[in-house]
């Protein structure tokens, strides 16, 4: 499952298996909202249904999957939420419906 996350900058995860591409990374650190710090050891790209998501960190220990919305914008697509879903597009079609 992933989470979109708006305070997130950028797209991160904790489970290799997800990456179709991943180099090794002497990246830092992520600090989260606790203030707690998770070491980034990798950096890659995940395809997810019709979005491949890229520049994703592999951040050891971390225990969600993260998506950055303003990443998401920063690449041109749009995010909408509704009470029930919320949608992601780009100017043609919609790409993702998530609840």
């Amino acid at each position: 499952m992933w989470y979109l996350d708006s305070g997130c900058s950028r797209h991160m995860t904790g489970d290799k298996a997800k990456f179709s591409t991943l180099e090794p990374s002497d990246g830092g650190y992520v600090t989260y909202g606790d203030n707690a710090k998770g070491k980034i050891i990798g950096i890659g790209s995940i395809c997810k249904n019709s979005i491949t998501l890229e520049k994703v960190l592999f951040v050891s220990g971390l225990k969600h999957n993260l998506i950055s919305i303003s990443q998401l914008c920063d690449k041109g697509l749009n995010v909408s939420f509704y009470a029930s879903h919320c949608i992601i597009r780009n100017n043609e079609s919609i790409l993702l419906i998530g609840n």
